[in-house]
């Protein structure tokens, strides 16, 4: 009997069958349900977008009311948890408390039947309801201020930026934020979703599979590249020095943060579509010199990189967007959180409806029949 091949990190072994997003990386192609993300980002919502992961189609108008409603209706924190959150540590990062929090969530809504669909619809809402009102609940208690009530007359991204700030975005803001939740909130088989799809088939509770995806999130080989982006542009400095710094660390062998992708080969459709909305926020805020600085590095990096199928990804222009919004750097993965939590709950959904529990196997390379010496013998 042959000896099974080993994939470290289970590179292109298939783990699932999925019918919720497709990618292309030598086309540049993203598909949530068959429509191209970038047509999603332009001409959609966060809240449409979520109905079309989760259910599959695009809803009709008197779905997404309803939909829409039942978001709004279920913003609020219970004030326990409230009190949860003013116990964190001021120290902590966000990732923790929110992944803590949505912990907790489940106490607070016990859901430890998946087979009941009522009571998972009702964990799905709530889960994409609650996330921002927790991450901008610790932001505001950790430096002493009051959480800020949601609202129930504004969008999913505008309530959000509304619970951080206390000011209403303007409609570029909103715009750019709202399509910054839609370019995250899917993304195939990747780290956070996979472990999301494993503790779903142990039958955990819906919080449960969102606190351990939320864990996975946290590391920094998945989220927070974009805050390594903003790292990277700051050793830079200006644009002039773009080109000079890329030959060094091309030739040291650095890591190049924001650039480069598992599965893209061109460059991400992603940061093309989040390229075009930045715009519309720096006409407002006026274009930040960072931006000018990741143009020249792009530009060098098309020349240097591109034979090697290495281009921008999302996260290179995410950083730079969020960072013109005023949002604090340890909360761009919170924000990734935020919008990715409709995909975790797309595929935990998908992964009842034919569930085997992950089982994989391994390649031993311990030893065999080693005695037990007792202490005193040991050297």
């Amino acid at each position: 009997m042959s000896e099974p091949e080993y994939r470290p990190g289970l590179a292109d072994v298939p783990v699932a069958e999925s019918s919720i997003s497709f990618i292309d990386g030598r086309r540049a192609r993203l598909e949530y349900r068959g429509i191209a993300v970038e047509t999603l980002a332009r001409e959609s919502t966060f809240e449409e977008t979520s109905w079309l992961l989760l259910k599959g189609e695009l809803p009709t108008q008197k779905e997404l009311a309803v939909f829409d409603s039942q978001l709004k209706e279920h913003r609020r924190l219970k004030y326990k948890l409230v009190d949860m959150i003013k116990c964190m540590p001021e120290s902590g990062h966000p990732m923790a408390a929110l992944q803590a929090a949505v912990a907790g969530l489940g106490m607070f809504y016990p859901a430890r039947d998946v087979t009941n669909s009522k009571t998972n619809w009702e964990s799905v809402i709530r889960l994409i309801a609650k996330l921002p009102t927790i991450v901008a609940a610790f932001h505001r208690l950790r430096h002493g201020d009051d959480a800020i009530p949601p609202r129930e007359d504004l969008s999913h991204a505008a309530n959000f930026y509304w619970m951080l700030f206390g000011r209403e975005p303007s409609t570029a803001v909103a715009r750019v934020l709202d399509a910054c939740l839609v370019l995250h909130a899917e993304h195939q088989m990747n780290a956070s979703t996979f472990s999301a799809r494993v503790t779903g088939s142990t039958l955990a509770d819906p919080y449960s599979v969102v606190a351990a995806a939320v864990g996975t999130l946290s590391g920094p080989l998945h989220g927070g590249a974009n805050e390594e982006v903003l790292d990277m542009l700051e050793e830079i400095g200006e644009p002039a020095k773009a080109a000079g710094w890329l030959e060094h660390a091309v030739a040291t062998k650095k890591k190049i943060m924001g650039m480069g992708h598992r599965v893209y080969k061109v460059k991400d459709p992603r940061a093309t579509v989040l390229q075009e909305l930045a715009e519309h926020v720096f006409a407002e805020s006026g274009k930040p010199a960072r931006y000018d600085l990741a143009l020249q590095l792009e530009s060098a990096a098309v020349k240097i990189l591109g034979p090697k199928g290495i281009y921008p990804n999302v996260d290179f222009f995410s950083g730079i967007i969020y960072e013109a919004l005023g949002i604090p750097r340890d909360l761009f993965t919170p924000i990734f959180a935020i919008a990715r939590v409709t995909g975790w709950l797309s595929h935990w959904l998908e992964q009842l409806r034919n569930n085997r529990i992950f089982r994989p196997e391994q390649i031993f390379t311990g030893v065999n029949d080693k005695p037990y010496l007792p202490i005193d013998q040991r050297p």
